[in-house]
């Protein structure tokens, strides 16, 4: 609909996001996804970046995220996951382990992880680990957003924002752009959250961290792989690709654009050599800052990703939260735009979302922790290198970086409840995943109980009804499934009706219809 108002023109949308990166774009797809109208609006005018593409654009997604794509069909679509398998560098002769990831800079290593350990993953499960490219990422997300009918606008920065009863005006240099909710994905430094008027806590920084494209006269006084040292840390993932710290407080963190003589001093002090850089490409600066929203909803504006919550890029962490929170706010979001949302649905975004960020922010700061260069640093560094090389400490570590652990708290219940549900292959070779495409709830029966199928089509197309065995149900004979993939209800032996409807209920609708 559009509104003409003192030669400004306006449309009105279900929802504005401000921000065109992962986290929007994959909210803007769920969103739509549900039958809600969306524009995107992105200060940049064009989405490419050498920051964004290989090596300085990859990113670890782990196993809640690689669920999440698959679940709506957008993993098939990312081509570098299919190629791109080793960001340690495991290929030299002088590797007899293949390293799994790092903690605080200290490796952990794939034949010391015991993945029976983690429950629930079955032979049809999606990876918990796959690399991806930022700039892939962001083509794919917002050809298949475009797909769905959202709107994307570059080089509109949003720039005022004023709220109603029923909903939010969007400023842009002399542009308004109206919507019944304002979500901002707009980075660590959002306008949103600033212009909304979100508390942001937390603690301030202990170093500057650099990502820099070089040319190294002198390479060989530069040892290769991660490199924790006495000032700070050096990696460098490939020849000319460096990643720094230097614990100096966040001093340098903004303060200019970064020169190949600022790049050559860090590296030195931080190397304790004198390696000549002979050319800077491009390089950009970052910290530990590590600060969180103490609430993601104000009014009708809310927040996800790095305007929810920012912290050091260590363990690839932040993109995968993002996605997370994308994926648990579309469907509660679209509930409540259609009418359809139970009471508090909408709050449980916060109530769900936040203990996860807030879980990360301290997996940040313990990683900062041990890698001061200090002396209390060093000893317990030591002591985590030895719990991370014993079968439980890499299988712990490994299943908290890959998100393994990942639980929401729903209340008492099966011990799946709050989980991500298995991913069950039937017996007709479909799976779970595969059925979620469409972003709607699921009633899962592996008995074949009428009364489950009576109860899920009073739901109508909100939930959608499976029936028949799995290779492998984990103990299960039901399952009540969010869109997101989430269980909100299981039963492990005859399933009780009243249980199952108070469930659905809760999630879908007090009122069905």
């Amino acid at each position: 609909m559009y509104l003409v108002y003192i030669g400004i023109e306006y449309m009105f949308y279900d929802v504005v996001i401000s921000g065109a990166g992962p986290v929007g774009l994959f909210l803007a797809c769920e969103l739509a996804l549900a039958k809600c109208t969306v524009l995107v609006l992105e200060k940049a005018e064009h989405p490419h970046s050498p920051l964004k593409q290989l090596p300085f654009g990859i990113r670890g997604l782990s196993a809640p995220t690689v669920e999440a794509f698959y679940r709506r069909g957008v993993l098939k679509e990312l081509m570098v996951p299919q190629r791109l398998k080793d960001p340690f560098g495991n290929t030299g002769k002088a590797q007899s382990r293949r390293q799994a990831g790092h903690f605080a800079g200290i490796p952990f290593y794939f034949d010391d992880i015991d993945t029976s350990q983690w429950a629930h993953r079955l032979p049809s499960s999606t990876d918990t680990m796959l690399l991806s490219e930022m700039e892939e990422l962001e083509t794919v997300l917002a050809r298949r957003a475009q797909a769905l009918g959202v709107v994307i606008k570059r080089g509109v920065a949003a720039t005022g924002l004023h709220q109603t009863g029923d909903g939010v005006r969007v400023e842009s240099d002399g542009q308004s752009f109206q919507g019944k909710w304002l979500v901002g994905c707009d980075g660590s430094r959002s306008v949103v959250r600033k212009m909304g008027g979100f508390e942001f806590a937390g603690t301030e920084p202990e170093f500057t961290g650099y990502s820099a494209q070089v040319e190294i006269a002198d390479p060989e006084k530069l040892s290769p792989g991660r490199n924790l040292t006495a000032t700070g840390m050096y990696f460098q993932s490939q020849p000319g690709f460096l990643v720094m710290q230097e614990f100096d407080g966040g001093a340098s963190h903004g303060a200019g654009p970064v020169t190949l003589a600022q790049v050559q001093q860090v590296l030195r002090r931080v190397s304790g050599t004198d390696v000549t850089v002979s050319a800077l490409h491009a390089a950009a600066t970052w910290t530990d800052r590590a600060r969180q929203a103490t609430s993601y909803r104000n009014g009708r504006v809310l927040l996800a990703g790095d305007a929810a919550h920012i912290h050091a890029p260590l363990g690839g962490q932040g993109l995968n939260l993002g996605i997370g929170d994308a994926m648990n706010l579309g469907w509660k979001l679209a509930a409540a735009i259609h009418g359809r949302a139970p009471a508090g649905l909408l709050d449980s975004y916060h109530t769900e979302r936040h203990p996860i960020g807030a879980q990360v922010l301290d997996w940040s700061r313990a990683q900062v922790a041990a890698m001061r260069p200090d002396p209390h640093a060093r000893a317990l560094s030591a002591i985590l290198r030895d719990l991370m090389e014993t079968r439980d400490g890499a299988t712990y570590i490994a299943g908290r970086v890959r998100g393994i652990f990942m639980q929401y708290d729903l209340g008492d219940g099966h011990p799946m409840v709050g989980r991500s549900v298995p991913n069950f292959e039937l017996e007709d070779g479909t799976t779970i995943g595969e059925l979620m495409h469409d972003g709607r709830g699921m009633l899962l029966d592996f008995a074949s109980n009428a009364a489950l199928k009576t109860l899920a089509a009073e739901y109508g197309d909100r939930m959608k009804y499976v029936a028949g065995r799995a290779k492998d149900q984990c103990g299960l004979s039901a399952a009540l499934i969010r869109p997101d993939g989430f269980v909100v209800w299981a039963s492990g032996q005859q399933p009780h009706l009243a249980d199952a409807g108070r469930a659905a209920a809760s999630w879908f609708s007090a009122n069905p219809r």
